[in-house]
């Protein structure tokens, strides 16, 4: 289904309106009042310049804010707007670039963009963004320092390795390098019980993990890593869109008329559902027939492996996005359809 813009537009009973452009490192705060637009303001997408922002809105009664769902970057802005009590709309990218060629803009810039999300806010149908449940912020707490400490864990591993290489590392660093392992394993198991103990007690959280844990590859840390980026999503994405907000969408790289390189993957997105992706996709392709055929075809058509396991990266994401939407449970015969063997006569 296609995105549209909403079909009226309305004549707000607020009267000041902002619109914030989201970048990784910079927001840009555009307001509006009685149809005109102040100077642009900048801010560092810093925890102490968010505060900032929102202390300069609270101060202006009857404010609307307006972002667009850039990835991971507008959520923590939008949590703290939601919970300063201002009213804040998050729009579909999409919506907001048909409503810009609507007022033919030709301009893009950040500055630009704000003021148009604050036109936007002004003259369209407000939708109040939701905020996620204090279960679903948790559980993005858990998987992100799970994710953080395996990192960390993997690391241990590695200079145990190198000591291990010599005979004249002293017995004692041997002893410290394994039991910083072992630590580091003992903090991960904690926070995984912790976290399945919170999924557990909430029986939506626990429908979708049941659902997730039902591929095989996802097993429970892999599905708690998923759960805590995936719920945070706006609900009205579709397939494609989550795949662009994971950063696995293809890109093409073009330089003048010498340079022409192939395909590659955007990352440009939430790095942490493509960290939880990938050790699913590796097992799924060992264990799974139709998708370990998905993987086969494609590296026998040229992909390096790499490649086929991105590939595989963003089908299980399809396959996900559809199970969450239609409440059904993983179907392997619909991820590939497996040729038929030719028949000599």
């Amino acid at each position: 289904m296609k995105n549209r813009l909403p079909n009226t537009i309305v004549e707000s009973p607020h009267r000041l309106f902002a619109g914030v452009d989201v970048g990784a490192e910079e927001l840009v705060l555009v307001i509006r009042k009685n149809g005109k637009s102040f100077d642009p303001q900048k801010f560092a997408n810093s925890r102490a310049d968010r505060v900032r922002l929102v202390n300069k809105l609270i101060k202006l009664p009857g404010i609307t804010a307006c972002l667009e769902a850039t990835g991971i970057y507008h959520f923590d802005l939008a949590i703290a707007l939601h919970d300063a009590g201002i009213p804040v709309m998050v729009v579909n990218p999409k919506s907001s670039h048909n409503f810009a060629k609507v007022l033919m803009k030709n301009s893009k810039t950040d500055a630009v963009d704000a003021n148009t999300l604050a036109e936007y806010v002004e003259r369209m149908d407000f939708v109040a963004w939701t905020r996620p449940s204090n279960q679903v912020l948790a559980l993005r707490g858990f998987a992100r320092r799970i994710n953080a400490l395996t990192g960390q864990k993997a690391a241990a591993k590695n200079h145990l390795h190198a000591l291990s290489a010599t005979q004249e590392t002293p017995k004692a660093l041997l002893r410290d390098a394994k039991l910083a392992i072992s630590q580091l394993e003992k903090r991960i198991d904690t926070l995984a019980t912790e976290a399945l103990e919170l999924i557990h007690k909430t029986p939506e959280l626990e429908r979708i993990f049941n659902l997730l844990t039902g591929i095989k590859g996802i097993a429970q840390t892999s599905a708690i890593a998923l759960m805590g980026e995936l719920l945070l999503l706006p609900p009205n994405l579709s397939h494609r869109e989550w795949v662009k907000f994971a950063g696995l969408d293809p890109k093409a790289f073009e330089s003048g008329k010498s340079v022409h390189k192939k395909m590659r993957l955007s990352k440009v997105g939430n790095r942490h559902i493509r960290s939880a992706l990938y050790m699913p996709a590796l097992s799924a392709k060992q264990h799974d027939p139709y998708v370990k055929a998905y993987f086969q075809h494609l590296v026998d058509n040229g992909k390096k492996p790499l490649q086929a396991v991105c590939a595989v990266m963003r089908k299980l994401l399809h396959a996900i996005h559809g199970m969450l939407k239609y409440d059904q449970p993983f179907d392997n015969t619909r991820f590939y359809t497996i040729p038929a063997p030719i028949i000599a006569n």
